[in-house]
This record gives structure tokens, sequence and C-alpha cells, in this order.
């Protein structure tokens, strides 16, 4: 369960969190045209809050607004500023902060028409999106049966909310079988994506993530690519298949909620040794310390509150 803030923005006003409320017809309610983001801040090292790449997230959303012919009646400014407003608010020194632009009610039927674009922005506490315990010692990931979205079927580099049933079926898939997360093949049969993270590999000391063709571009898999680069580790965007993928030395997921997750097995195939490899431990320490404000060659990325 998700615990209650004081606070909820909606089309420009802070209300209380029981009276965020939507109509029963609301649009994106029946027809799933909404985009979205997920945004972590950080409680630093001096004590401060910081927002974890805030402008980025902010650009992504408006962004997945324009793929989807969705105006934003908003600028980004202003969304930046109550992303770091609903935090002072709501008291929260660490929290995670949902955007979230929808259809309002109107017209019904496939066509928006002039309905109202809406907007709110949500904060709540949540802590390791896998688990303290997948944190430190790795998850169990499972091949799903679905396939991810073909490039011409969705807009795959658009943070959209119906895009994700495609991932509720495969992560219910997953845990009914007893794993953590699902893995996801591309249409042509190579390792694409979680049910919502970037996947990194390391073979031979090479760290390898599937190209950004047909998965959508990850902050988080951005900022470990650079780390990575400026830790000397070698780096390649490039496909691979599942039998590589058993066949790594280590494995790890990525993203806002996931933040750095290990993974130590997949179908029951045991990743490396069976735990956070050396590469993975480092990113994964290297992140934590960018992200609390411990390595001051990345203060560009935080935003202080």
């Amino acid at each position: 369960m998700v615990d209650k803030a004081k606070f909820i923005w909606l089309d420009g006003e802070f209300i209380s969190w029981d009276e965020a409320t939507v109509h029963i017809m609301t649009h994106s309610l029946h027809y799933g045209l909404g985009v979205f983001e997920g945004i972590r801040a950080y409680h630093c090292q001096d004590g401060r809050t910081a927002i974890f790449r805030l402008k980025e997230h902010v650009r992504r959303l408006f962004d997945s607004g324009h793929v989807m012919q969705m105006e934003i009646p908003f600028s980004r400014t202003q969304i930046e500023q109550v992303c770091c407003d609903i935090l002072r608010r709501n008291g929260q020194k660490s929290a995670y902060l949902r955007p979230l632009v929808f259809v309002g009610d109107g017209v019904m039927g496939l066509h928006p028409q002039d309905n109202p674009i809406r907007v709110a922005i949500i904060s709540w506490v949540w802590g390791a999106y896998l688990g303290d315990e997948g944190l430190a010692r790795g998850i169990r990931a499972k091949i799903s049966s679905f396939s991810r979205h073909h490039v011409n079927v969705m807009m795959t580099k658009a943070k959209t909310t119906a895009n994700y049933v495609n991932s509720i079926l495969a992560k219910r898939e997953a845990t009914s079988l007893g794993y953590d997360e699902a893995l996801m093949l591309d249409t042509d049969g190579y390792v694409a994506e979680a049910s919502g993270e970037n996947i990194f590999i390391v073979s031979d000391g090479v760290l390898r993530t599937p190209p950004i063709t047909a998965v959508l571009s990850g902050i988080t898999r951005a900022s470990i690519i650079t780390l990575a680069q400026d830790l000397g580790i070698a780096v390649r965007e490039d496909i691979f298949s599942r039998d590589e993928l058993y066949l790594a030395d280590e494995a790890f997921l990525t993203g806002t909620a996931a933040e750095v997750t290990p993974i130590r097995e997949v179908d029951a195939r045991i990743i490396g040794a069976g735990k956070p490899g050396p590469i993975t431990q480092k990113l994964q320490a290297a992140f934590f310390d960018v992200v609390k404000g411990k390595d001051p060659k990345y203060q560009q990325w935080l935003t202080y509150i």
C-alpha cells in the first residue's frame, strides 16, 4: 500500500490527498491515453534533498506528450517547480514523484477531440522497488512469453500509460511462477528490457545493453552508461540473445524505481557466480554516491530542494 501524503497537485492546485479524484467518464480511464514519469528524490549526505535528473525527466514527459499529441497546459519550468514544491509541502526528505498527464472527460469514443488535458503530480515514499534483498543479493528473473512492443505497434519512445499493460501481463506471469521480475524479448527474439527497467549484461569485462531502437530510453540507463565510461569500463549498445544473457558474467537492471538491481538468475540458470559481480557492485555504489550528493563530479544531475 502507498502511504498517503498530505497533498497532491492537480491542474494547478495543491489539494488534499483524498480530494484528488477524477470523474468515472475520464477519457484516459476508458481508452488508456496518458503519459507519465517516475522521478526520485534522495536525502543527501549533507541533509538536503535532491531530485535526480529532474530536467531530463520533465523533458521526457513533454516529449512523450508531443509524440502522443497531448499538449501539456503548463510549461516545463512550472512542472519542475511543482516537483520541488510538493516535496516541501509533504515534508518528504526522500520520495518518488509521479507526474501524470491524462485526457479528461467530455466526448467518448476513440478520438478525444477537445477533452481537456489534465496534469497531476503525486509524491510518496517508496523503498527499493524490487526489495532491499534484491538490491543487495540480486533477483531471479524469467523470460516472458509476452514480446515487447514493436516500434510500429506502439510509440516505444513515449512513456505512455497504455504501453504498461504489456508490462503487467509479463510481470504477473513471472511472479505467478515464483520469479521476481519478467524479462522481455523484442519481436525478433532478442533481449529487450524488463517489465519496467532497462537491462545490462557484463561479458568479458564489457558492459552491454540493448540499443534504444525498440525500448524506452531510460534516464538511469543513460546515467549508468556515463558512469561506466567515466570509470573506464567499455560499453557497447548492441543486441544480444537470451543464451548470451544466460552465459553473461553479470547482469543487472536499471530504472528510477529499480535503481541498480543485480540479476542472479534467469530461467533457472545462475548468472555468473549467482551474486552481484564486481562491475555491477562498482556501478551500483557509484550510482548511489551520485544520487546522494557524495560525488561532486555529477552535481549537475541534482536539483536541490
